[in-house]
């Protein structure tokens, strides 16, 4: 019981930061925010049997697409501070440390340059989109977010509750 809500906190946290980061850039860079009712719609078209798209922008929206899209998003973090904790046991919320929320936040990159990014339309690691380069570097920046994100959230949920 402890495991699951300490996974869940730490996942939804690290989340967090992410939507932080990302109101931040906006403001700061005029990046616009990831639409998450895109990944929502893609998501809708798998049990249909559709996979992939050339545009996910194209495809047929679904309803409640950014439900779907926020809800997957929320649920992927959670899933990937599973894997730190799966990796490094409870252990390492009595005493967390960088190293393993980076390589965790930093490796989560492969899902959406491998499977995310290639089955909306956008190519393999966004080799598709109009700036690769420039894509691929906000998804480094990201996920880099993601890994300090679960870094902070492991100390605050230590410090909390620590098992």
């Amino acid at each position: 019981m402890v495991y699951s809500i300490c996974t869940l906190l730490i996942g939804a946290m690290a989340t967090m930061a992410v939507d932080l980061w990302a109101i931040a850039r906006r403001r700061l860079f005029d990046i616009p925010p990831p639409d998450y009712a895109l990944v929502g719609r893609w998501l809708a078209h798998m049990p249909r049997g559709r996979f992939r798209h050339d545009s996910i922008k194209a495809a047929l929206p679904v309803k409640g697409e950014a439900l779907i899209g926020w809800t997957a998003h929320y649920l992927i973090g959670i899933a990937f501070a599973a894997v730190l904790l799966g990796l490094c046991g409870l252990a390492w919320i009595r005493h967390p440390s960088i190293g393993p929320a980076l390589a965790v936040g930093i490796g989560t990159i492969a899902a959406p340059f491998l499977a995310m990014q290639p089955g909306m339309g956008a190519g393999i690691a966004g080799s598709r989109t109009p700036r690769p380069a420039a894509t691929r570097f906000q998804s480094l920046v990201t996920h880099t977010i993601f890994g300090l994100g679960l870094y902070a959230a492991g100390w605050i949920v230590g410090s909390l509750c620590a098992p």
